[in-house]
C-alpha cells in the first residue's frame, strides 16, 4: 500500500494539474502576467537607476589624511596624534 499524503481533485496521481485546474485558472493567466511584468521591471528598474547614481558619485569631498610616519623606536598610540593633526590640517587647506 503506498503512502498519498496529498490527495487533491486539482492533480493526479503523478501530480499533474488536471482540466479542472487549468480551468479554474484560466481568467487569472493575463492578470497575473501583467503583474508579474510589471513587479519584474519595477524590481530592474529601482536597481538600475540606484547603480546609475552610485556609479556617479566621485567621493571628492571625502578627507582622506595622509599616513603618519613612524619612526624606529617610536611606539604606536598617543606620540602620533601631533603628525595625524598635520595631514588633517594640511588636507584642510588643500580643499580650500
Amino acid at each position: 500500500m503506498g503512502y498519498k499524503p496529498f490527495r487533491s481533485t486539482y492533480y493526479d496521481e503523478r501530480m499533474r494539474a488536471s482540466p479542472a485546474l487549468l480551468r479554474t485558472r484560466a481568467p487569472y493567466l493575463v492578470k497575473n502576467t501583467i503583474s508579474g511584468a510589471f513587479i519584474c521591471a519595477l524590481v530592474i528598474s529601482i536597481y538600475s537607476y540606484t547603480i546609475h547614481v552610485i556609479s556617479q558619485d566621485e567621493f571628492e569631498d571625502v578627507i582622506v589624511p595622509d599616513a603618519p610616519t613612524r619612526q624606529p623606536g617610536q611606539l604606536s598610540g598617543g606620540a602620533n596624534l601631533g603628525v595625524t593633526t598635520q595631514a588633517v590640517q594640511q588636507a584642510l587647506d588643500a580643499r580650500k
